[in-house]
């Protein structure tokens, strides 16, 4: 199966944020994608809507999920993309939807790990997903999402692989900064390695966030990827060969000691 990243700067208005999304996914597919993965904040950017946020999530949210619906429907291709859904509190979640090629809801996942890092603190307006890991299945491979920081968390992207991801896709808002890019690219990179599993990354490209979407094999070699372009897709055929082929020489799953009712000693 092909797979695409879509890498863009959405703004604060929902059907603009859309349009961008439905040609790039007209992109992909034109490329023989069956699936792309947009960025965490593809509904709109938190600093970028017009008056009160949450009032905003309130009304746009069921036009957003709507809208993906009608882009994978109409483009005939699979889509993941993050917006910010009402939770009946001031706080949303910030939220990924999952999107077949018929336009059917596969899934949603709430982000898990909120980005309460590097003197930013996203749960002051958003609030923590508790309703655990989301896989779904998409052309015959069982696709994990995750958001953003939950990247930086290896006990997530391991959970998924232990209940069958053959991908997970990442969709990210990455802040630049100091060695943020170096960041990005290990954490990629460490989570294919150690799951063995395709990691397909997509991240926002503007003049805070890094862009530098990427999609990885097993063993962690971009396979194709963007830098820091205000636009663009990246695409990559992900198999179920290239699984099989790294787990026969590197069986970590298979190998590890922690779990599956193992109990290692400690120190004494």
């Amino acid at each position: 199966m092909k797979v695409s990243v879509g890498q863009f700067n959405p703004g604060g208005d929902v059907a603009g944020n859309l349009a961008v999304m439905r040609s790039l996914a007209a992109s992909a597919r034109d490329g023989g994608a069956r699936l792309i993965v947009f960025p965490e904040e593809s509904m709109f950017s938190v600093g970028r809507v017009p008056g009160d946020f949450t009032a905003a999530v309130d009304a746009q949210w069921t036009t957003f999920v709507q809208g993906l619906s009608h882009i994978a429907a109409d483009v005939g291709i699979a889509v993941v993309a993050g917006g910010y859904e009402s939770s009946g509190e001031a706080r949303p979640y910030n939220t990924l939807v999952a999107v077949d090629d018929d336009g059917g809801i596969l899934g949603t996942y709430r982000k898990l790990h909120l980005y309460d890092a590097f003197s930013y603190q996203e749960s002051k307006r958003i609030k923590p997903g508790n309703s655990g890991i989301t896989l779904v299945d998409i052309g015959g491979f069982r696709v994990g999402i995750m958001t953003c920081y939950d990247i930086r968390f290896p006990e997530l992207a391991r959970a998924l692989a232990l209940e069958g991801a053959d991908l997970i896709c990442v969709a990210a808002a990455w802040f630049k900064g100091d060695n943020k890019v170096d960041h990005w690219e290990t954490l990629l990179k460490a989570r294919a390695i150690e799951n063995t599993v395709w990691i397909a990354a997509a991240g926002t490209s503007s003049d805070h966030c890094i862009g530098h979407s990427a999609i990885l094999d097993p063993m962690g070699i971009p396979q194709d990827f963007l830098d820091d372009e205000p636009q663009g897709v990246a695409t990559a055929d992900v198999t179920h060969k290239r699984i099989e082929e790294v787990r026969e020489f590197l069986p970590v799953l298979r190998n590890r000691r922690f779990g599956e009712g193992a109990v290692l000693a400690g120190a004494s």
